[in-house]
């Protein structure tokens, strides 16, 4: 019998391209049965923390508040220079001062909505929004600032918004370290070998897709927000790179600060262990 697996991802074109040999099992399945849901990156995190998944897509700062549950796989991250999110503005010129103006993000167990915090605390009221709801809400001036994520980070100067802060190069500069943004984790409940089995199958599948880069368009133009091919690939040219494929030591310690950062404005809950066979 294969083992059922319940797996989470995104329907990121980052997650699509990274997981669509494993979608379309062009990959083994090394004895597993993965039965997956691909959802909002914030949906993905209130799931994890109900403990739904067996593996799952997180933000790392969700990741942080269940590291006593589970550990983070060495492949399938986003973590890297120059992928931060972007504190954007309704009005050129503007930043987020005072209680009376509105700051949108995409989910408050989000890793943005941790830098936002981390970065401008108490600036601003904050509302929690699906991620392609905010640049619309900006357009719409029912907000003042936003923190984009995803293929919004491409398309924002065409429609009309100003930059407040790349919130990556922030923490870059303050960090000198890579900016884990979201991970694969595993639930602690399985053994060894199964989340071994489950690390192997992503890693076959990253390399399915870095070997023929446009095999997985088809999988990705279908969960994006953005049907451009070229703003697609553009999101995998910034997120997919050597850390999503091993995190490897600067991962773990660029991980380490982050944690370190979360506890220290008490949005932390732990110390991630990156799974290691």
């Amino acid at each position: 019998m294969t083992q059922p697996i319940r797996l989470g991802i995104s329907t990121c074109p980052n997650d699509t391209f990274a997981f669509h040999g494993l979608l379309t099992r062009a990959v083994d399945w090394r004895g597993l049965d993965f039965q997956v849901e691909l959802l909002d990156v914030e949906a993905l995190n209130e799931r994890l923390l109900a403990g739904d998944f067996d593996v799952c897509k997180a933000s790392f700062h969700a990741a942080l508040l269940a590291a006593g549950d589970v550990v983070v796989l060495p492949s399938g991250s986003a973590l890297g220079f120059g992928v931060g999110p972007l504190l954007l503005a309704a009005e050129p010129g503007t930043r987020p001062t005072h209680p009376g103006q509105r700051t949108l993000c995409p989910g408050r167990h989000t890793t943005a909505a941790l830098l936002f915090d981390l970065f401008y605390p108490r600036s601003s009221r904050v509302e929690h929004v699906v991620f392609s709801a905010i640049m619309s809400r900006l357009q719409a001036r029912t907000a003042d600032f936003g923190v984009c994520i995803h293929e919004g980070r491409f398309t924002w100067q065409a429609q009309g918004l100003a930059l407040v802060e790349d919130l990556g190069t922030r923490w870059e500069t303050e960090t000198g370290s890579p900016l884990p943004l979201g991970g694969i984790v595993a639930s602690r409940r399985l053994p060894d070998a199964t989340i071994a089995a489950v690390q192997g199958v992503i890693h076959d599948s990253l390399l399915l897709a870095w070997r023929d880069r446009a095999a997985p368009l088809p999988t990705m133009r279908q969960h994006a927000q953005e049907f451009d091919d070229h703003v697609l690939m553009q999101h995998v040219d910034l997120y997919v790179n050597d850390w999503t494929l091993e995190l490897g030591a600067t991962g773990a310690q660029a991980l380490d600060e982050l944690s370190a950062r979360a506890a220290a404005v008490g949005r932390g809950g732990g110390r991630l262990e990156v799974f290691a066979g």
